[in-house]
């Protein structure tokens, strides 16, 4: 008996690195899989290639697993819903999602253009809401569902050359909080997840410099399979009483990320001032600023 043991996952970007090391994690636990790929270069602007998705699906199918692929966009709300119906005709359900598929167009920001940012927000931000959106219905009447969507320190910390990826990847954050707290009455979850993973997607940062070389072969160092676990144990009945967090997964190391609450106050009872702010506020809450760390400013410690 798997943990996923009659159930259906529809797994977006399943073809290659984090999403297909899911996919293959929900077919061992017992799940039923819907295979989701595009089939795209790493910045999505090419023509599609099925063999990727359709090669998850038959690894599937030989370790005695079921599954299909699809290679609609999740970028496109027509697409999305054509996903669910393809569960839902092919398996007649649907239960657990994971809003995986991605792609980079990593540029500092002074250069950024309006493609550059519409691209990435269109596929991680509107893509996860998208496929979100198509099975929310299905859930609701089922009155059961689970979601996990991939996040990012990128979001949650930060890191050169990516206003568009880290504002997709923190806007996905709010997502997921916001869908647990509507979908929580009909009994659904949704959590994210941030992912340490070596995949074709963090392939592409630079390593001109040794600093950039060191963080580079740290990477390397790091196993989309390990993050696969923590997506089925999120999509598994086991996890009913989890919802509305944000976890971290690198190698052997599973985190829970903090989420924005106050942390000092100011009070005056004549009101603030620009000048008073100035003068009283900002000395006061200095100490406790955050400096600009990126992530690999935080995590400094090689992988486990």
């Amino acid at each position: 008996m798997g943990l996923m043991d009659g159930k259906v996952v529809l797994v977006t970007g399943a073809a290659r690195g984090v999403g297909r090391a899911v996919a293959l994690e929900m077919a061992r636990a017992g799940a039923r899989v819907v295979v989701n790929d595009l089939g795209v270069s790493l910045k999505g602007d090419d023509h599609s290639d099925t063999q990727p998705a359709e090669e998850v699906v038959r690894e599937i199918k030989a370790m005695g697993g079921d599954a299909i692929a699809n290679f609609g966009s999740v970028a496109s709300w027509d697409d999305a819903q054509e996903m669910v119906a393809l569960a839902m005709d092919t398996f007649g359900r649907i239960d657990g999602v994971i809003n995986n598929a991605g792609n980079l167009r990593d540029v500092l920001f002074h250069k950024m253009t309006e493609d550059d940012f519409d691209a990435v927000i269109g596929v991680h931000l509107k893509g996860s809401f998208n496929v979100s959106r198509a099975t929310a219905p299905h859930f609701k009447t089922q009155a059961s569902g689970t979601y996990v969507h991939m996040a990012s320190t990128s979001g949650l910390i930060g890191n050169l050359g990516q206003v568009n990826y880290g504002a997709a990847k923190l806007g996905i954050v709010a997502m997921s909080k916001l869908i647990a707290i509507d979908m929580e009455r009909f009994g659904v979850r949704s959590n994210a997840v941030a992912p340490f993973a070596w995949t074709r997607m963090v392939s592409s940062i630079p390593a001109d410099t040794p600093e950039q070389q060191k963080r580079v072969e740290g990477l390397k160092k790091l196993i989309p399979e390990k993050v696969a676990a923590l997506c089925v144990a999120l999509s598994s009945d086991a996890a009913q009483g989890v919802s509305g967090q944000v976890f971290g997964s690198r190698n052997n190391e599973i985190y829970l990320f903090s989420q924005p609450r106050p942390i000092r106050t100011a009070h005056t009872a004549e009101g603030w001032t620009p000048e008073a702010i100035v003068e009283r506020v900002f000395p006061q809450f200095e100490n406790d600023f955050y400096p600009l760390h990126k992530s690999g400013d935080v995590f400094t410690w090689d992988p486990v």
